[in-house]
């Protein structure tokens, strides 16, 4: 004969395999997330080698640019302050257009309401407010 086990004998049961899954599957998160970091880690150092590549080869551009100048026919010192104020002609705008983008940031407004009719509705007696 079967032995035939106990309403709480079973909920242990389930308690203790729902238990075991959780730990199972953080296990594996654990895991996963640990290889996705090494890569991500990995392609970062990559993407900063290749700005660094970038910039020197920017510099090289512009040196190569104000010997142009210079070949066209200007005197060096004149060629390179051209490039240079060049340069800080951009470096001007572009500065501009990133302080009026970041005049542009605000706080998240949708998050912060659905954040507050949360709260709201879980609190006893409380009503999402609109």
């Amino acid at each position: 004969m079967t032995e035939e086990r106990t309403v709480g004998q079973l909920v242990a049961d389930a308690t203790q395999n729902i238990s075991e899954i959780v730990r199972a599957e953080v296990a594996l998160a654990k895991a996963e997330l640990a290889v996705s970091a090494k890569n991500g880690a990995l392609a970062g150092g990559m993407f900063g080698v290749a700005g660094y590549l970038g910039f020197l080869a920017s510099i090289l551009l512009a040196i190569s640019a104000a010997y142009g100048l210079v070949a066209a026919g200007l005197r060096p010192w004149l060629a390179f302050l051209l490039l240079a104020v060049a340069l800080l002609l951009l470096a001007a705008v572009l500065a501009l257009i990133g302080r009026s983008r970041i005049s542009r940031i605000g706080p998240p407004v949708r998050a912060i309401r659905s954040t507050k009719e949360t709260l709201a509705s879980v609190k006893p007696g409380g009503t999402p407010e609109r």
